[in-house]
């Protein structure tokens, strides 16, 4: 029984002893958190707040887009056979300079010489079919007057004038077939006269052979698909580039804007271009929308070749004598109110809040600027213009030239 007493006082003993502790750890936090909450508003009272900024300047702006292209003639023709045989001449080469109607290559006319005999023979056997059955309808004819006179006497029969009409109808049927023949014996020697003009290639304008497939003795088969032998540029003086343009610029690019480009084959050397054409077709490569736009280019010296990688530098829009701000301090705008986020997180950020933080959390609208003026930030509204992805022109009744436009800011300690 005595061993029972102590163990419960014992016990009694300790409680008093393990509030205390729990009392004394309650305390200990609260006085963490209020030295923490002191040193954050002292932290806060002690800071700074510094602005980046850039001069309004004024000045002209440029406004471009790039776009990469080939440079092609402005006229090019593949020239092809429209019979099949065998190639007997090829009378031009690459670079060979050939004029309309010229002949660049002529087809073994062999079995065409023989069809156009064939179909001349044909012809002259027509026409004297012709001659004789209109001989024979003359003397159908003749022999039918003379029957009717006799049957006006009364001596003829009506046998007699049956068949001397249905002769002269005969006759005259005879002619009609024989004109009939005649005309397609010309059809058929028109015919034969036509391949034998096809089987001499001719120039269909006037340029220079950029290539050339045609060999002499080469058979050409015309079936199903023309073999192209021949491939021709229009002068070479006048060239067009053909370039891409990204569907996100499409709508800043017109007919008559001015470019330059350049082209590997020349280092530090520009071409001027202008834009005679914007083609409506989309063009879709991996995904990637773009249209095509068609560049007049003077090539006198025939220093640009057809095929040449080029890329243009097209000039949209050009504003003279502009306000112009970064376009940085049109996505500024200030912070709402400095909030507990420039620090840490959780009891670690309430006790060492970071020095140096940068705002956040607010952008501008785009309608307006934040400018400097004796070291505090006033806001401008502003109408925007034309930008070349860098610097905007803006123009705003309270800007000058040199107001310092806010960038960014940055909080720091004192």
């Amino acid at each position: 029984m005595a061993t029972g007493s102590n163990d419960m006082a014992q016990i009694l003993a300790a409680k008093p002893k393990r509030g205390r502790w729990a009392w004394a750890a309650v305390l200990g936090a609260a006085l963490l958190l209020g030295g923490a909450w002191y040193w954050q508003g002292k932290s806060t009272a002690a800071s700074t707040i510094s602005y980046t900024t850039e001069a309004i300047s004024k000045g002209d702006l440029t406004v471009t887009v790039t776009a990469t292209g080939t440079v092609q003639p402005t006229t090019e023709v593949e020239v092809s056979s429209e019979l099949s045989g065998t190639l007997a001449t090829v009378a031009m080469d690459y670079n060979d300079e050939v004029k309309v109607g010229q002949i660049l290559a002529t087809l073994d006319t062999t079995k065409l010489a023989a069809q156009s005999a064939n179909a001349k023979a044909q012809l002259a056997s027509a026409k004297a079919r012709v001659t004789q059955a209109e001989a024979s309808a003359r003397e159908a004819a003749e022999n039918l007057k003379t029957q009717q006179e006799l049957a006006v006497k009364g001596v003829a029969t009506r046998k007699d004038m049956v068949g001397y009409e249905a002769a002269d109808q005969r006759a005259q049927a005879a002619v009609d077939i024989a004109k009939a023949d005649l005309t397609l014996a010309e059809a058929n020697l028109d015919l034969v006269t036509a391949d034998l003009d096809k089987a001499v290639i001719r120039s269909p304008i006037n340029g220079v052979v950029l290539n050339r497939t045609a060999e002499a003795g080469q058979i050409v088969a015309a079936t199903f698909e023309a073999p192209v032998l021949f491939t021709l540029a229009e002068d070479l003086t006048r060239m067009q580039l053909l370039v891409d343009i990204d569907e996100a610029d499409i709508g800043k690019v017109s007919v008559g804007d001015s470019a330059r480009f350049s082209v590997d084959a020349y280092d530090g050397k520009d071409f001027p271009a202008t834009i005679t054409q914007v083609r409506f077709a989309p063009e879709i490569t991996d995904d990637v929308v773009t249209y095509k736009a068609v560049l007049s280019v003077e090539n006198p010296d025939k220093l640009l070749r057809p095929g040449m990688t080029a890329t243009a530098v097209v000039t949209v829009d050009q504003v003279a004598g502009a306000l112009l701000v970064p376009n940085a301090s049109l996505r500024y705008a200030p912070p709402a109110a400095a909030t507990a986020s420039n620090g840490g997180t959780g009891l670690l950020g309430l006790i060492m809040p970071r020095p140096g933080s940068r705002s956040g959390g607010a952008v501008g609208s785009g309608k307006s600027i934040w400018v400097l003026r004796d070291g505090t930030p006033v806001e401008i509204a502003v109408e925007i213009g034309a930008s070349d992805g860098k610097y905007t022109a803006i123009s705003g009744a309270d800007l000058v030239e040199g107001d310092l436009a806010i960038l960014d800011q940055t909080t720091g300690a004192k």
